[in-house]
């Protein structure tokens, strides 16, 4: 082999790259989503949450009508409380006006005279 064959016996062979045949292929990136949180997932929690709300404000006013109405008992309970103390004061009275010295002394102050008669108290009677 002459020099000049062998200049072009190494310009005619196909030079070869440092990597290798398959390397010169573009690779394919396989992307893998990995979501943590799935659509159904999501639904499902705002379903929950929802639920949770919606429990929450049903508590909260059922709380405030128990309130209001133990406020209404507790102001009505006074309010018979009051009127018992009225009512025993007023048959305090009834027992000190119908005392029988009470009537002669009135009906002295206004003129009357009783003679020999016994003053008595009288039964109440009840139908």
């Amino acid at each position: 082999m002459s020099l000049s064959e062998a200049r072009s016996y190494q310009t005619s062979i196909p030079q070869r790259t440092r990597y290798a045949d398959h390397d010169l292929q573009p690779k394919k990136v396989i992307k893998v989503k990995s979501r943590k949180i799935t659509l159904g997932e999501k639904v499902l929690a705002c379903f929950f949450a929802i639920g949770m709300a919606v429990a929450l404000v049903y508590m909260v006013s059922y709380n405030a009508n128990i309130d209001s109405l133990n406020r209404e008992v507790q102001r009505l309970e006074r309010e018979i409380l009051e009127q018992q103390t009225i009512n025993e004061n007023l048959s305090h009275q009834v027992m000190e006006y119908s005392n029988p010295e009470r009537i002669l002394m009135i009906a002295k102050q206004n003129g009357l005279n009783i003679q020999n008669t016994q003053v008595k108290q009288a039964t109440s009677y009840v139908e």
